[in-house]
């Protein structure tokens, strides 16, 4: 991620792969699965400007493993590799203990 640095309070996600199978044992196929909706942080922005122009950081970091909505942020290929981009306000929490 060298070449791509995030401005302002947004945030770069890598989605945690999605489940093969069901906890019966069922294989999921492609096509019906859906993308996660859990990531891990790849990189954060400086933060964004209040109303006095200080920047506020970031309340996540990257490594952090943190929830989203479904249909949050832009979709992005970086190297050859597909990651999300999405404001920090659209991230719902950090996941502690992820697996």
């Amino acid at each position: 991620m060298s070449n791509f640095s995030p401005l302002h309070d947004r945030v770069v996600l890598r989605r945690v792969a999605a489940a093969e199978k069901t906890a019966g044992g069922i294989i999921i196929p492609e096509t019906a699965k859906e993308k996660p909706v859990e990531a891990v942080v790849v990189a954060v922005g400086p933060g964004a400007r209040d109303e006095r122009g200080q920047i506020v950081p970031l309340s996540v970091k990257e490594g952090d493993h943190v929830l989203f909505g479904k249909w949050s942020g832009t979709e992005v290929t970086i190297k050859g590799e597909e990651l999300l981009i999405a404001k920090e306000s659209d991230l719902f929490g950090i996941v502690d203990g992820a697996y």
